[in-house]
């Protein structure tokens, strides 16, 4: 479907839990609209889509929560004649975030549901919907619903190099320390729980941001530098291994010429195909990053899904 500018996006979740062993999702009853439909709603300005469904999701639902794997996007026609363009992911609420939720019945949401996959498809009360509920039973039938990501993320725009033996000291420009700065929001929405970086301060330097605001510190490492890469003493392999078995979602800040190893690596370590849309993922402008999606509980599924985003800024 091509894009007009008139189009209206926004973005949500599809949030789940167990409850006595056995899976519940989360819908809402809209009070203006007298409907019933999954935790969505429109972009912010400047706002990213992840950003969005975070967003949407705590205000409509008082749940905080982290993104998992994409399950999506719904087309529809509003009343106005524009068409709403919707992305999804599955998210799931912990004990702790049911712990602290904030909602009680509002203007715009009457009250919240848990119910199961086989009731949710009865009572949703649009298709588009319950296509995308469609995608999340899929996943919950191939036993794939808990996931991590590792973060493939290109270090922003840097300083020419200007003499040997300076590169891994080049400074991020003004732009690149905005790329930095305008990552955090977005990367966050699937709420990492380390970062590792490179040793050139052009690396470092991109996640310092997203460390701050966190509060995970950065582990550096020379083994997914671009001098060790170019001298043959880098060691992606180790790495990417350790952040595999270690079922935890994890940001690897490097550069250009790493990341295909990277996201080789990555394909290698959890018995996935080596993919055209595997190598585009790693064809990163600066700033850019690509998310891949795992099970966290069955390390057969492979690469569940790969997200790219660019720079914002």
């Amino acid at each position: 479907m091509a894009v007009k500018s008139t189009d209206v996006y926004a973005a949500g979740a599809v949030c789940w839990r167990l409850i006595d062993g056995r899976m519940h999702v989360l819908l809402i009853h809209r009070t203006v609209h007298g409907d019933v439909t999954i935790p969505k709603g429109k972009v912010d300005p400047g706002e990213t889509l992840p950003r969005t469904a975070v967003r949407e999701v705590g205000e409509e639902t008082g749940l905080a929560v982290a993104l998992g794997v994409p399950l999506g996007v719904s087309h529809y026609d509003m009343p106005d004649g524009r068409t709403k363009i919707v992305h999804y992911w599955a998210a799931e609420i912990t004990p702790e975030a049911i712990a602290k939720s904030t909602f009680v019945p509002n203007g715009e949401v009457a009250a919240i549901e848990w119910v199961t996959i086989k009731r949710a498809r009865n009572y949703l009360s649009y298709p588009a919907d319950v296509e995308i509920l469609e995608t999340f039973s899929a996943l919950v039938d191939a036993g794939v619903t808990r996931t991590f990501a590792l973060i493939a993320l290109r270090h922003g725009k840097a300083a020419p190099r200007t003499g040997a033996g300076l590169d891994a000291r080049r400074p991020l420009t003004a732009r690149g320390v905005k790329q930095a700065a305008s990552l955090v929001d977005t990367i966050t929405a699937w709420r990492p729980l380390r970062i590792i970086s490179s040793t050139a301060t052009r690396c470092v330097t991109t996640v310092a941001p997203l460390a701050a605001f966190t509060g995970i510190p950065i582990k550096q490492s020379e083994l997914i530098s671009q001098d060790a890469l170019e001298t043959g003493e880098a060691d992606v392999r180790t790495i990417v291994g350790k952040r595999v078995r270690a079922r935890k979602t994890a940001v690897l800040c490097s550069h250009g010429p790493v990341l295909p190893e990277i996201l080789r690596e990555i394909a290698l370590a959890t018995g996935s195909q080596l993919t055209g849309a595997l190598s585009d993922a790693a064809d990163l402008d600066t700033g850019g990053f690509s998310i891949v999606h795992l099970s966290s509980e069955n390390p057969a599924a492979g690469i569940l899904a790969v997200e790219t985003y660019s720079a914002t800024a």
